[in-house]
């Protein structure tokens, strides 16, 4: 015999809750529908589940043994139902997200825990990439999304773009640099020091080379070249070398005091961090969810970088 999961439901919440009436409450139902479900099943089952007469009510011990069986078909339900509501409102959900390195490490995965906080069924599975192999991944739906910079005639016609900040690059080095307690820097002085460069494949790489051209400098030297963004300022922090960064990644890592940006203007790229998606693709809740968190968060990050500029370039 095959007995409905809803009538035992019902059954659980009329035991639990004391009464016909309490029970249709708590499952949104009408008195007199419930009664008549309870009525049907007792039929059907030839066996009565509450004890005749007696009030309130009182479940025969058959009765209790079913009603324990829909107590536990009552909590799966809501436990489904969370489960649903979850998804739906972007709490719950995996996203495949790769990126560049040096955004990823130094921007974007703070941004992914403070997102992971407030939904914290949320969860990433991150990887890194450049532009190339980004975009492949993206067509054979290895990612849902992809994080990088691109110039608006690099975007790929099958692919969807929704920027997030526009390009700004800086000139780094550790915090006690003798460059940092000077006033303003001549070019002799710059083209004294060695430079850190990132991965040649790195746009950041390219974006170097304009830099220093940008600033007068003809001859530099390359001191150490590739690495991750840790290794890049690890070795930055125990010498007097420099590099460039994006101003977004020095800034969020003035924190630890380590490295600090000099108040030299320089070429900035002509590209915009954003997120790179299959164009027209409706994306799922979660990362309907984030991709407005992410660019509320960079813009007010943008904000606090420009009054921070701002105020470095009038000390300078």
């Amino acid at each position: 015999m095959k007995i409905d999961s809803e009538h035992l439901e019902i059954l659980a919440m009329i035991v639990d809750r004391g009464g016909l009436t309490e029970g249709a409450e708590a499952l949104g139902k009408s008195q007199p529908s419930v009664s008549r479900t309870i009525s049907n099943l007792e039929k059907r089952l030839g066996q009565p589940l509450f004890d005749p007469g007696k009030r309130p009510l009182q479940p025969t011990e058959f009765g209790r043994a079913l009603a324990e069986v829909g107590m536990r078909i009552h909590k799966l339900n809501q436990e489904a139902v969370a489960i649903v509501d979850g998804f739906q409102r972007g709490n719950v959900g995996h996203l495949r997200i790769g990126g560049t390195p040096l955004f990823m490490d130094g921007v974007m995965a703070t941004m992914f825990a403070d997102f992971q906080d407030q939904f914290s069924g949320a969860q990433f599975d991150q990887t890194y990439g450049y532009f190339d192999s980004l975009v492949s991944k993206l067509r054979n739906r290895m990612l849902d999304m992809a994080i990088l910079p691109l110039r608006a005639d690099q975007i790929p016609m099958d692919c969807d773009f929704q920027p997030l900040m526009p390009g700004r690059n800086v000139i780094a080095c550790r915090k006690g640099h003798p460059l940092v307690r000077k006033g303003p820097i001549t070019l002799q002085e710059i083209e004294s020091y060695s430079w850190v460069s990132p991965p040649a494949d790195s746009p950041v790489f390219r974006d170097l080379k304009a830099a220093i051209s940008s600033i007068g400098a003809e001859k530099f030297k390359m001191t150490f070249t590739g690495g991750t963004l840790a290794s890049i300022t690890s070795f930055l922090a125990r010498t007097d070398c420099l590099t460039v960064l994006p101003y977004s990644v020095v800034y969020l890592m003035k924190e630890t005091g380590a490295i600090v940006s000099l108040p030299i203007k320089v070429e900035h790229p002509d590209r915009r961090l954003g997120i790179l998606s299959r164009k027209g693709e409706v994306l799922s809740p979660v990362a309907q969810a984030l991709v407005p968190f992410l660019q509320e968060q960079c813009d007010l990050l943008e904000r606090r970088m420009e009054r921070d500029q701002q105020i470095t370039h009038r000390r300078a």
